[in-house]
């Protein structure tokens, strides 16, 4: 991924954060297969943390991934930006965006380690249910694990970005996120409330 120094996202929490946050991936391995999947980032794993996941046996990727070199794409907001909020004049329309891209090895996971890394999703989602055995109980769990093959990745490299107009004058950066603010569009109100938790690209320059 091409990252402009400015625009780079930097500092171990905030990328684990953003890893956190917008924990649907997108994992594509040499062949161009791509698997959209859920995944629990635990950072002080290895030098760069491990990615935990699991693909459905049915689906191929996995006997193709297995000590394989991947990347993982976690898209955080985006949207649409109108040259004409800008104080600037002439300026063209944009996208702006942030993305985080993982690297690493994958490695496929015994059936233990696996029940492991599935109840660590359940915790971060939905963690009532670890104790509603009435809902998940213990065999029933067991025997839905053989219908899916659980992985780690080793991650081995970061890159990090956030194309959030920082680069741009302070007015231009102001009309913008009033703009995003002001919407009703869903993708814009998701993109400005990163901008101000981020404090980035809203005319503080």
């Amino acid at each position: 991924m091409h990252i402009p120094k400015n625009m780079e996202m930097t500092g171990e929490d905030a990328i684990k954060a953003f890893i956190s946050d917008y924990g649907f991936g997108v994992l594509v391995s040499n062949d161009l297969n791509a698997t959209h999947l859920p995944l629990i980032y635990e950072a002080e794993e290895e030098a760069l943390g491990c990615l935990y996941g699991h693909f459905g046996k049915a689906n191929a990727h996995w006997k193709v991934t297995e000590n394989q070199r991947v990347v993982v794409i976690f898209n955080g907001p985006h949207s649409y930006i109108s040259p004409s909020w800008y104080e600037t004049k002439p300026a063209v329309p944009t996208w702006n965006y942030s993305a985080v891209h993982c690297y690493g090895v994958l490695k496929l996971l015994s059936d233990k380690e696996n029940e492991w890394a599935m109840k660590q999703l359940v915790a971060k989602y939905e963690p009532d249910l670890l104790d509603a055995p009435e809902m998940m109980p213990n065999d029933y769990q067991a025997k839905l694990r053989q219908s899916v093959v659980g992985f780690k990745i080793v991650v081995d490299d970061i890159h990090a970005k956030e194309k959030l107009g920082q680069h741009r004058k302070s007015d231009d950066q102001t009309g913008v996120f009033a703009a995003l603010s002001d919407s009703t569009n869903p993708n814009d109100i998701a993109l400005s409330a990163y901008m101000k938790k981020r404090n980035l690209g809203i005319g503080n320059k």
